[in-house]
């Protein structure tokens, strides 16, 4: 019957949220019900709780730990609106306060470092080039499609975006030249510009593991997120109106404009205090 509901809730709800969103509260509902182990009728608002204070106890970040708590959230509106529960326990649950803080994001050094690192990686070093050239999502970078690709104007359109929103991406002449390089030296045809042995597009997991082993290695923590956060730190830096910066980065959320008028101001910071 859980399992039923569940998918049940991620069904019908494919339209509402984007695929990443879906992703993430499909994980959370699993997470939740594994450390439960109750039915979703006989779920109580100290599951919950209990849930929430484990996860602060792993040392997750409020943030992470608010996206979490809004899956369940979801899927208990669900419940609701589809007359399978009056009292939901998520009901009394408060979240927790979501940090505040900037955005984590690399230096022009550590970029350097991460790019001389993978400089022997056919593969990567373009991945790594592009997320850091174009502040896509890798979810975005996964699907992007050889088609999608304007070599001319050096722009890529953006399909699949968060909410599924449209946009251009634009990307520098050094990415051009190793993203064609990577071209020329794959031997599988497929309609990805990243692929597997299969023609199928690189699996997120596959990304994650190897970026993994780039933080390790450098000793300092690398995600693609990171890149994509250093993407717009690095053109604030470069005074770009927050307005492109948005455009370029997909974002409509006015909570994401905020944080990103902060960086902004640090990054401006950080340059005046580079001459005085």
């Amino acid at each position: 019957m859980k399992t039923d509901v569940i998918q049940s809730f991620l069904e019908d709800n494919r339209s509402r949220y984007s695929a990443e969103t879906l992703r993430s509260y499909k994980l959370s509902l699993h997470q939740f019900f594994s450390f439960c182990r109750k039915n979703y009728d006989e779920v109580k608002a100290t599951d919950i709780r209990a849930w929430l204070a484990s996860m602060v106890e792993e040392g997750l970040s409020k943030n992470t730990i608010h996206i979490k708590l809004a899956g369940l959230k979801s899927f208990y509106q669900y419940c609701i609106e589809e007359n399978i529960l009056k009292n939901p326990p998520t009901l009394t649950v408060k979240a927790l306060k979501k940090d505040d803080s900037l955005p984590y994001y690399l230096s022009k050094r550590q970029v350097a470092q991460l790019q001389e690192l993978t400089k022997g990686d056919y593969q990567f070093r373009p991945i790594i080039e592009t997320l850091y050239a174009t502040g896509v999502r890798v979810s975005e970078l996964l699907h992007i499609k050889l088609k999608e690709i304007k070599w001319d104007t050096r722009q890529i359109w953006i399909h699949k975006g968060k909410g599924n929103k449209e946009r251009f991406v634009l990307f520098t002449h050094d990415c051009a030249e190793r993203l064609k390089g990577y071209l020329d030296k794959r031997e599988v045809y497929s309609e990805y510009l990243f692929c597997n042995r299969r023609g199928m597009p690189l699996h997120r997991e596959y990304i994650q593991k190897n970026f993994r082993s780039f933080s390790q290695t450098l000793g300092f923590k690398i995600t693609p997120h990171t890149l994509r956060h250093t993407f717009a730190a690095h053109l604030a830096e470069k005074n770009m109106p927050q307005s492109y910066i948005q455009e370029l980065l997909g974002h409509v959320d006015i909570n994401s404009t905020r944080i990103y008028t902060r960086l902004m101001e640090h990054a401006r910071k950080k340059q005046y205090d580079l001459y005085n």
